[in-house]
């Protein structure tokens, strides 16, 4: 039987040199990797733009992306979650907001654009829940879900703070934007009667 022995100084074949060198490297660079993971990596801090937003009657000072919607900043930064999301492509209005007294879808609207702008939300047409819309809510037991109503509450307050009587196709015109899953569009209008009743004492 013959055996083959590497003799100890038997030169070493080049593919073996290649290969621990290759294997050599990439156990560097895994290394630094895992270091720059480790050391480094935790203490980076990503600089975001800032935007001061006014938003019922408060000064807010957000890091955010430009365009990042300001439905997203108001419910995740500011957590006024009264603001819900429906449908996120201004086909259903849940999201609805003031800006400037315009009734605005806030998963439209980016907060860079807001900026100088006055916002009002849900929470911020009143504290004690007396504002007229507020009051003919609750008095016409509008919900159901209630998923809707905060944009269908804020769409009339638009409404009523440009025509403190408006018509019946006015209504129905601001009105369609906004859309209710359980069909409360009965109460909705026995609501709005009785805010625009209430706002012309």
């Amino acid at each position: 039987m013959s055996m083959s022995i590497l003799k100890k100084d038997s030169p070493v074949p080049e593919n073996s040199c290649i290969m621990y060198q290759r294997e050599k490297r990439f156990a560097i660079i895994i290394f630094v990797i895992s270091c720059y993971q480790l050391f480094f990596l935790p203490f980076q801090t990503t600089c975001m733009p800032k935007f001061n937003l006014n938003v019922n009657n408060k000064q807010y000072t957000v890091e955010a992306e430009a365009d990042m919607p300001l439905l997203w900043v108001l419910r995740d930064l500011l957590d006024l979650t009264g603001t819900k999301y429906g449908c996120g492509v201004a086909s259903c209005g849940v999201c609805t907001v003031l800006m400037d007294g315009n009734a605005i879808y806030s998963c439209q609207r980016s907060v860079g654009s807001c900026v100088n702008k006055k916002i009002i939300t849900i929470e911020g047409l009143s504290e004690d829940g007396s504002h007229p819309v507020q009051k003919a809510w609750q008095k016409a037991g509008v919900p159901q879900c209630g998923y809707c109503q905060p944009g269908q509450m804020m769409a009339v307050a638009a409404m009523l703070e440009k025509n403190k009587k408006p018509s019946d196709d006015t209504i129905n015109s601001a009105m369609s934007n906004v859309l209710c899953r359980c069909g409360t569009y009965h109460r909705i209008k026995k609501a709005i009667q009785l805010a625009i009743e209430e706002i012309n004492k």
